[in-house]
């Protein structure tokens, strides 16, 4: 069953999460903005770039092309000014330019991996961010390659920066984009060696419209304002 997010607003109002909505009262215009934390989970460095377990960072980086080093927060940060797209794919943004009023964030953890809820708590404490409006993207070793699930809560099911992300906000309570990386490989190799490899060259070919398929996801429900768990595949035709 869909998840509608609201916010209250003037006068007993609500209006959908997906703001940058207004209500016109007596011809006046509200602007409606809340906090939204999307996080894409990966390791900082040139060394990890393009390997599974940077499948996070991916996808954000389609989303936005303008982050910015935020040290109180050991992340990189975008804030978006607009969830339309741009001709170039990415959504309208802005360098994060951190205020009080709320906005949609996007964040990459510095961190490293294992220690991805330290950027995540010390954000969505300081700006008072409820779990059920933190987003995550990650990759998925029990997912096969191609497949991208959307759910809310759960374990972390041996994710180390999901388990980092529970245990230091002491709740499963979030959404996640869940991008598969499995393949016929990880029989055979460790599971920390297979997440931090590269996508071999058959994935790499279809890589690209993976990311695309949960960037467009993820723009499709901040539009609708909707978030609903469901699974995407590529089409392979």
């Amino acid at each position: 069953m869909a998840d509608k997010l609201f916010l209250r607003g003037e006068r007993g109002a609500y209006a959908p999460l997906f703001l940058f909505t207004w209500i016109s009262q007596n011809d006046k215009i509200l602007i409606m903005k809340v906090k939204t934390l999307i996080v894409g989970l990966g390791n900082p460095g040139e060394k990890y770039e393009k390997t599974r377990h940077n499948a996070g960072f991916m996808v954000l980086d389609v989303l936005c092309n303008n982050f910015k080093f935020e040290k109180k927060f050991n992340a990189e940060v975008c804030r978006l000014s607009s969830c339309h797209s741009r001709e170039d794919g990415n959504l309208d943004s802005e360098q994060a330019r951190m205020t009080n009023e709320g906005d949609i964030i996007l964040m990459k953890p510095q961190t490293f991996m294992n220690l991805s809820g330290e950027a995540v708590q010390s954000f969505a404490g300081y700006y008072k961010i409820q779990p059920g409006n933190i987003w995550i993207i990650h990759d998925d070793i029990d997912i096969p390659f191609g497949e991208i699930r959307v759910k809310k809560g759960g374990s972390s099911a041996g994710h180390k920066g999901v388990q980092s992300i529970i245990e230091k906000m002491g709740t499963e309570d979030f959404w996640r984009f869940r991008v598969g990386v499995k393949n016929n490989d990880l029989a055979r190799i460790e599971t920390e060696d297979f997440v931090l490899q590269r996508f071999n060259p058959d994935e790499a070919g279809v890589l690209d419209k993976i990311i695309n398929l949960a960037a467009d996801e993820i723009k499709l429900f901040l539009k609708e304002g909707t978030l609903e768990a469901k699974t995407l595949k590529l089409n392979k035709k």
